[in-house]
């Protein structure tokens, strides 16, 4: 059996239920979008607008800029999240 914190466990909820609501949107949304604007990839990964420039400025995931406004494609976020998972044990 594993314990985790109350506190541990809704944070983790809490990041799945918007995960799973980003993945509903973008299907119900427009299925065949291919780029995400910072507040969509912000939402997405659940971090702050901070955090964002920092993965930016560390060239954590790749971008592109036109203006002032930001965009990222499905394929570079999609292998960011990859690049990060944890698999489970077994």
């Amino acid at each position: 059996m594993l314990m985790i914190p109350q506190e541990e466990w809704q944070s983790l909820h809490d990041k799945l239920d918007r995960l799973i609501a980003m993945v509903e949107k973008t299907r119900t949304g427009n299925p065949g979008k291919d780029w995400f604007e910072s507040d969509e990839v912000r939402e997405i990964l659940g971090i702050s607008p901070k955090t964002w420039q920092n993965y930016r400025d560390q060239r954590l995931i790749p971008f592109s800029q036109i203006g002032r406004k930001i965009y990222v494609s499905r394929a570079d976020l999609d292998a960011f999240l990859r690049s990060h998972r944890i698999d489970s044990r077994k």
